[in-house]
């Protein structure tokens, strides 16, 4: 699976993005998908996964209630909808993919197997 991240940008705080990652391949559906960050200095950390089917999905704290994870696997895409965007939320965005245990959602990126090259996101205050 080859992956490709797209959409970051320079926003205001309190603005909106939407990421897209697009995969190549047509085994897509059948993993798991997460986005992570990296900030500079920082280790990479995770924010959102969902399972292939989109029916189940999971998010770090700090982005709950702001940030929504989806899928489309007939495009083989996943999206992050990131809305209420702060300052904190500067990094740069990968999308990974898990090839699936059951339905568990994993957390570290040390499970996902395959990596976007990443998307810049940058919120001005």
């Amino acid at each position: 699976v080859q992956l490709q991240a797209s959409g970051g940008g320079l926003v205001q705080a309190g603005g909106s993005l939407r990421l897209s990652c697009a995969a190549s391949g047509r085994t897509f559906s059948s993993y798991h998908m997460g986005w992570f960050r990296q900030a500079p200095g920082k280790e990479r950390e995770f924010v959102a996964a969902i399972t292939w089917s989109g029916k189940t999905t999971l998010y770090a704290d700090s982005v709950k209630g702001r940030f929504t994870i989806s899928r489309d696997n007939a495009k083989n895409t996943v999206y992050l909808q990131m809305n209420s965007l702060s300052p904190e939320d500067t990094a740069v965005y990968y999308c990974a993919a898990d090839r699936p245990s059951g339905l568990v959602l994993r957390t570290s990126p040390n499970f996902y197997d395959y990596w976007g090259q990443g998307t810049q996101v940058t919120v001005s205050s």
